[in-house]
């Protein structure tokens, strides 16, 4: 029976993680090569021009840094639960239960005191490495609340766009850094539910995959993909996208 429990953690285990790389892995691939296709790529061109938008209006400056300033905000919030979380389970680690303890627990698979430090070392790591994403997340958003005050009117065309890229660029990685960190909060729950055994994990890392690709996948068609200029030249927002509509009328190309 002992042999049984082992074989479920190294088994289900390491399906379980891979499940959740796989699937990561997958949605890299779907927002490099498909990004209206997306959630988190559809988010990129929209700040894009939402970027632009402040910038080329010099009165908006306020609402653009306010706007950021929640962001911070937000990634803030983030950053101080995790080095909660991380503290807390840092003194369950040193003053932990034994494993004669830990026999009344529903626990069914190993519950050696090395299997149970490794639960615990794996949700802090999870929970430290959340912390310094959103770490970076505030630095992007930092740096972003003074440059997307630059004033634009002052500057020729080409430092314009080479400015509204970087700023844009800024931006962007802000919310990226965001998006990992509040993954690695999700990553957390199929670690914790390892400590009830690998059976609780291997199915909720099911349950997670599920839930996320509803939440990072957009069934919706006709997002804008490119911008036209006076000229009605088209200005791509994103690579590997088909146009499908030229039509110069049109403010935006639809797919």
């Amino acid at each position: 029976m002992s042999m049984e429990k082992q074989y479920l953690d190294s088994v289900l285990v390491p399906m379980g993680i891979l499940l959740m790389v796989a699937y990561h892995l997958w949605l890299l691939y779907r927002i490099l090569k498909h990004p209206t296709k997306t959630v988190i790529g559809i988010n990129a061109i929209n700040r894009r021009f939402w970027v632009q938008a402040m910038m080329e209006d010099g009165s908006k400056g306020v609402l653009a840094v306010q706007s950021l300033r929640n962001n911070i905000m937000a990634s803030t919030l983030l950053a101080s639960t995790a080095i909660m979380l991380s503290s807390l389970i840092a003194i369950l680690m040193t003053g932990g239960s034994s494993a004669s303890d830990r026999s009344f627990w529903f626990v069914f698979g190993d519950k050696s005191d090395l299997v149970y430090s490794i639960k615990f070392f794996s949700i802090l790591v999870c929970f430290l490495v959340a912390f310094l994403l959103n770490l970076q997340s505030i630095r992007y958003y930092s740096h972003a609340s003074i440059l997307i005050n630059v004033p634009l009117n002052k500057m020729s065309h080409r430092h314009q766009h080479l400015t509204l890229e970087y700023v844009a660029n800024t931006v962007n990685r802000g919310s990226y850094f965001w998006s990992l960190g509040l993954r690695a909060f999700y990553f957390s729950f199929p670690l914790f539910l390892w400590i009830f055994g690998p059976l609780p994990m291997f199915f909720s890392c099911m349950a997670l995959v599920f839930m996320l690709y509803f939440l990072d996948v957009t069934f919706q068609f006709g997002w804008a993909i490119g911008a036209v200029d006076d000229n009605g030249h088209n200005e791509d927002e994103e690579v590997g996208v088909v146009q499908l509509d030229r039509n110069p009328s049109n403010s935006y190309y639809q797919i």
